[in-house]
């Protein structure tokens, strides 16, 4: 399994507009229990992600990975360009993830796996 290869895909199917989390990604790619996993490849460029890393936050909203980007504020505000609202928490920038959160289906799941497959990832 390339766990690098399988994460740009999965990130890639993140709508426009929506946040998934870390271990959501980390679960799609066949690895649940691997957020770290998924920070640390989107920190260090390994999953060829870049273009929708700012659409990750951690399990509760917040937007946990600004150390990876130009600015610290350059993630929330890609976000808003998206109209994604972030609004500031005594815990940090937050999205609401009942609202923003990429809620994909079994048949997406199914899709990616079917689709790691036939790659051999």
């Amino acid at each position: 399994m390339d766990f690098y290869k399988r994460m740009e895909l999965v990130c890639q199917r993140i709508p426009r507009g929506k946040v998934a989390s870390y271990g959501q990604i980390a679960l799609l790619c066949g690895m649940p229990r691997h957020a770290r996993q998924v920070g640390y490849a989107l920190g260090k460029g390994l999953a060829g992600a870049e273009g929708v890393a700012h659409r990750i936050v951690n399990a509760r909203g917040i937007l946990s990975g600004a150390a990876a980007f130009e600015s610290p504020d350059l993630q929330k505000r890609l976000l808003e360009q998206e109209n994604v609202v972030v609004e500031w928490t005594k815990d940090g920038w937050r999205v609401d993830m009942r609202q923003f959160g990429w809620h994909n289906t079994m048949e997406e799941a199914e899709e990616l796996y079917a689709l790691f497959q036939i790659l051999g990832i």
